[in-house]
């Protein structure tokens, strides 16, 4: 029997739908593209500028933390000055702003938006940020981050955390663990229903060890610790037996809506094994030509992300179908560098007047590796609309696992055809009808719409109950309780 309580419950996994007793599909959700909103094309950014992540502020600024370098210039060498830490901020997500925060030099001048440079711990190979929710965290460390700290000096590669009052100046603080690569974006949260810090890692594995690195498996890793001090031993991330397959650039954050459910947008590595006519067909061939010329799976690896979720943050429910793929040719695209979301989710108006929300997401690899300067997109999907339980033309049905009810209305997030519906039932624990307990056909497109029941919901309060959903040409994302 099921606690919900009185929560949002996305129909992403099987947590609370009866598979056994349900036919509607499963179906995957793309985002829609609405183009560049940030080029990065200051003297210390460039077409390296990646591993984006945002910190929400309580009264919704957003900060963003990104990269600044040069992947390969056009003399072919590979990185024209040390990679940094830079800072933009924005108040709707669409338009950015890079401060001058005078706190770093670069060509002889700290008129820039550099956080930090290589005199931090020898520089960096990625720099996430998140502002820490725990009760009772020391003002000096409000906010945390986590680096990759190159060997240097007699100190080994290590995954290590700053600390911060304020976001902007940060200190040194200790090694997190020296087990893994750590050459993505390794991400932390504070998980407050297990009241316990999660941090992912980037790692590699095969079972022959004989294997150079780049033919192993690019993976994801968790650790633990209840007090951002001590952490347990990287362990790898349960996808319950599903393809192994590479994966990095985790994007894993707590959902918004939802946080007792963590969402993921890992990158997916694809290395092809030679060139071929479909990449002398694919606009920047000359590009990529000159990539393979310094190595080989720089031209031949492409990528792209695929949207995952868990209730626990150790096991996850993972679509295989890209959640974003490379997406029409352009010449910038098909690389290795696309598919890097920016970790942290909000909200835009709809396009047009009078529509609800939509989620939005950034991207941060508009055109990583291309010689030019980088770019950051803007992707929108519905609220909760990663995932949804379908029907076409024929009724599907999708049935609850019994769940103690402790809510006096239920909300739907639904679209529909004109022609399409979905009814509601409230059946007991084992699966009959009560009586009095149906809706009459909702149709429409909203992910907040309030079902109406013949009879009394809350009478039956403190009781267990499934719910049973008749559906035709139309998908439900998500049932709220309230």
């Amino acid at each position: 029997m099921l606690e919900i309580g009185k929560r949002l419950e996305p129909l992403w996994d099987d947590y609370l739908v009866d598979e056994e007793a349900s036919d509607a599909e499963i179906r995957c959700h793309q985002p829609v593209n609405h183009g560049v909103v940030m080029t990065f094309d200051k003297p210390w950014e460039g077409d390296g500028c990646n591993y984006n992540n945002l910190v929400i502020e309580p009264d919704g600024l957003m900060r963003m933390y990104y990269l600044g370098w040069e992947m390969i210039s056009a003399d072919k060498k590979k990185h024209t000055h040390d990679i940094v830490v830079c800072y933009a901020e924005s108040r709707d997500g669409i338009h950015w702003e890079r401060p001058n925060l005078g706190l770093c030099e670069f060509e002889g001048s700290k008129d820039n938006n550099i956080l930090l440079d290589k005199s931090f711990d020898g520089g960096f190979d990625n720099f996430f940020v998140f502002r820490d929710p725990k009760p009772g965290v020391p003002a000096d460390e409000l906010y945390k981050a986590l680096y990759a700290r190159p060997a240097h000096d007699g100190l080994e590669h290590a995954l290590c955390c700053a600390l911060s009052a304020d976001g902007l100046h940060w200190r040194h603080g200790w090694v997190v663990t020296t087990e893994g690569m750590f050459d993505t974006l390794n991400t932390a949260c504070y998980d407050v229903s297990a009241d316990i810090y999660r941090v992912y890692l980037r790692g590699f594995h095969h079972e022959n060890e004989e294997l150079g690195l780049n033919e192993k498996i690019r993976d994801i890793r968790f650790c633990e610790s209840k007090d951002f001090r001590s952490f347990t031993s990287p362990k790898l991330l349960d996808f319950r037996g599903k393809d192994d397959y590479p994966l990095y650039t985790n994007v894993i954050t707590p959902y918004y809506r939802a946080p007792h459910i963590f969402t993921g947008f890992p990158s997916r590595y694809v290395e092809r094994s030679a060139w071929s006519d479909a990449f002398e067909q694919i606009p920047g061939a000359e590009a990529r030509r000159m990539r393979c010329d310094i190595h080989p799976r720089y031209g031949l690896a492409v990528t792209d992300c695929v949207f995952m979720s868990s209730r626990d943050g150790i096991t996850w429910d993972r679509a295989d179908e890209a959640f974003i793929r490379p997406g029409p040719e352009n010449g910038l695209n098909w690389i290795y560098g696309d598919g890097y979301p920016v970790l942290g989710q909000f909200e835009v108006p709809g396009v047009m007047p009078g529509e609800e929300p939509r989620l939005a997401i950034l991207m941060s690899s508009i055109g990583h590796w291309s010689m030019k300067p980088a770019g950051m997109g803007l992707y929108t999907i519905r609220r909760d609309g990663f995932i949804s339980r379908h029907a076409g033309y024929r009724e599907r049905t999708v049935t609850t696992k019994p769940f103690l009810l402790r809510a006096d209305e239920i909300y739907l997030n639904l679209s529909t055809s004109a022609r399409g519906y979905v009814t509601v039932e409230v059946l007991d624990r084992n699966g009959f009808p009560i009586t009095g307990l149906s809706s009459e056909e909702y149709f429409g497109d909203s992910t907040d719409r309030r079902i109406h029941f013949s009879g009394d919901l809350s009478r039956l309060n403190g009781n267990v109950v499934r719910l049973r959903l008749r559906m035709r040409d139309a998908d439900v994302y998500a049932i709220r309780f309230a």
